[in-house]
């Protein structure tokens, strides 16, 4: 019995041995669809989307570009273009990828006194076009050859979407409650959409409310309300707006201010109503903006309040 024992335990090892290495798996910067295996000694930046090694002085970026633009960057990729843009090219190719068929470029380009070598890879991915540029001076090629820059290129990968909670770590405060709205855009560092509207197909007028930090609140209390007038009154896409109540309240313990109206989509011109809260703090103010058909406005203003309330700043 201990002979076929060491039998088996040798034969189990010898399996294990042969097995190949799992590759591993492509990291998504924060907000992403496109992610990558990056070399090792790059990191997350926190400057751009994408990796980099600041000590070497090596960034790789990722870039979702609309569907349609690979044919126009495979059409207008010529050395001339390049030129104009600083760019030697030194090699162009077309590659085969999990994703399709993509195209390689490969070139020099002088920054100040430093040369770079610049690799840039452009893939179609469904619904959107993945662009990831690579640049590596001159001085740590030797950290980071050519085999390894094709490797991390050939490992770009594309997920369905963002999750939630990931794509609400972009925003400069967070939003705890979402009131059963779905994000219909986030701009990062600066504001989200809520939205009832479905993804495919966005009607005319949804339920929808805006948050967004803005620099430049006024500083002393009664210049708040002038303030406040003239922030409505940039709203875009609201006609015949009548404003029925503006008020002074406390929201989230910091001054705010509060406008009601009522008005008509620009667009169909149906009856809305409209509810503009400020929340003011130091040097910024939060912005928030609900607006819903006029029919619908009692179930729509509790989820906007709702989601007011539960809106904290960082």
């Amino acid at each position: 019995m201990t002979f076929l024992r060491s039998v088996l335990m040798i034969a189990l090892l010898a399996a294990l041995l042969a097995a190949p290495a799992q590759a591993a798996d492509p990291v998504y910067p924060a907000g992403s669809r496109i992610g990558l295996v990056p070399p090792p000694g790059m990191t997350n930046s926190q400057a751009f989307t994408g990796f980099e090694d600041r000590d070497n002085r090596v960034a790789l970026v990722v870039v979702a570009l609309p569907a349609a633009a690979f044919a126009d960057i495979e059409k207008s990729t010529t050395p001339e273009t390049l030129q104009k843009q600083g760019l030697t090219l030194e090699s162009r190719e077309d590659v085969t990828h999990p994703l399709g068929k993509g195209m390689l470029v490969h070139g020099s380009q002088q920054i100040e006194d430093v040369k770079i070598r610049k690799w840039i890879f452009v893939v179609p991915a469904g619904d959107l076009t993945a662009l990831v540029t690579m640049q590596v001076p001159e001085a740590a090629q030797a950290i980071y050859p050519e085999a390894a820059i094709r490797a991390t290129l050939m490992s770009v990968s594309v997920r369905p979407n963002v999750p939630v909670d990931e794509q609400l770590t972009l925003l400069p405060f967070r939003v705890s409650e979402l009131a059963g709205f779905r994000i219909g855009g986030i701009v990062a560092g600066r504001a989200v959409m809520l939205t009832d509207g479905p993804p495919e197909k966005p009607a005319a007028i949804d339920t929808h409310i805006l948050v967004a930090l803005a620099p430049g609140a006024p500083a002393q209390a009664a210049d708040r309300g002038r303030f406040a007038q003239e922030v409505f009154g940039s709203l875009p896409n609201i006609k015949d707006i009548r404003i029925n109540s503006a008020e002074t309240l406390r929201i989230g313990g910091q001054q705010g201010h509060q406008i009601m109206a009522r008005g008509k989509d620009g667009t169909t011109g149906e009856d809305v109503t409209i509810v503009q809260w400020l929340r003011f703090g130091g040097t910024a103010y939060l912005h928030m903006v609900g607006v819903a058909k006029s029919d619908a406005w009692t179930p729509a203003y509790a989820r906007f309040r709702q989601v007011r309330d539960g809106i904290d700043l960082h």
